[in-house]
């Protein structure tokens, strides 16, 4: 499986609803918390292309969006294929 990063903050609840869909998916992943360290903001920003709300999350090398774009790959039967390629 690929390995999974994803930027969050304490207080997002879409950052909630992602982990909580990756988990369910058994998916390991590494949360990086912007709140708690915000010097890793300015490099969340420059690897999503000046994304700059969280969460935004990362299946190996491909920049996969926010929430709402991993729903959207779930949705479509396209996630499960990304995290096993």
């Amino acid at each position: 499986m690929r390995p999974v990063e994803i930027y969050t903050s304490q207080l997002c609840g879409f950052c909630h609803a992602a982990k909580r869909l990756l988990s369910q998916k058994g998916v390991d992943y590494t949360e990086i918390d912007v709140g708690r360290e915000p010097e890793k903001r300015a490099e969340m920003t420059q690897r999503a292309n000046g994304g700059r709300t969280v969460p935004q999350i990362f299946v190996g090398d491909v920049h996969v969006g926010g929430c709402d774009e991993l729903y959207a790959l779930d949705r479509a039967g396209k996630l499960d294929a990304l995290l096993k390629a």
